[in-house]
């Protein structure tokens, strides 16, 4: 397998993750530089981990993991998703102007970990061809860091003129995301 093939399946692997990402320059617009590259470090890595963790776990926990992964991505994004969501309605009918969302590191590992799983399939699939895994897992890495970074700036530029409605959109966005894993 090539680098344009790799390079492909990091754009489809990367997908969710610019989406959250793209959620996340909606919701918080309070995001500094250092939360970007936690961002980009969360997201790029765990796009990095789960292929190799894939890899060399073999088909018994991949197996588990594919099984039940939309029901986890659903879980965790919905759970995000739907908090936003609440809080979004709760600021619109009340008047009041939205607080400013607080994105914390936790919030970032669970999305990471939500958009990542499906990685972890991939890098079986990577074993059985015997695709070398630490390149293709740095250029799937590369590829989501890239995409990240455009998302979210799209996604800050749409915050800021949706201005209290962003938080429901980016939560709708989120819940959408969780339903799509699992049909």
């Amino acid at each position: 397998m090539g680098f344009f093939e790799i390079a492909l399946i990091g754009v489809g692997l990367a997908m969710d993750a610019a989406a959250v990402s793209m959620t996340n320059g909606m919701v918080y617009q309070n995001v500094t530089w250092r939360d970007y590259a936690m961002m980009v470090l969360f997201f790029a890595g765990f796009q990095i981990l789960m292929p190799i963790v894939g890899y060399f776990a073999g088909s018994f926990f991949a197996e588990i993991m594919t099984e039940y992964s939309g029901f986890t991505i659903l879980l965790i994004l919905g759970i995000i998703g739907g908090k936003m969501i609440w809080e979004g309605i709760s600021h619109t009918r009340s008047h009041e102007a939205p607080q400013k969302r607080q994105m914390t590191m936790g919030i970032l590992f669970f999305q990471a970990i939500a958009t990542s799983i499906d990685a972890l399939a991939v890098g079986l699939g990577f074993s059985f061809m015997e695709v070398p895994i630490v390149t293709a897992a740095a250029e799937i890495g590369i590829v989501t860091a890239v995409m990240v970074v455009i998302a979210v700036l799209i996604g800050r530029k749409f915050g800021d003129l949706l201005g209290s409605r962003a938080e429901i959109l980016g939560g709708t966005i989120l819940v959408i995301i969780g339903i799509k894993a699992i049909l």
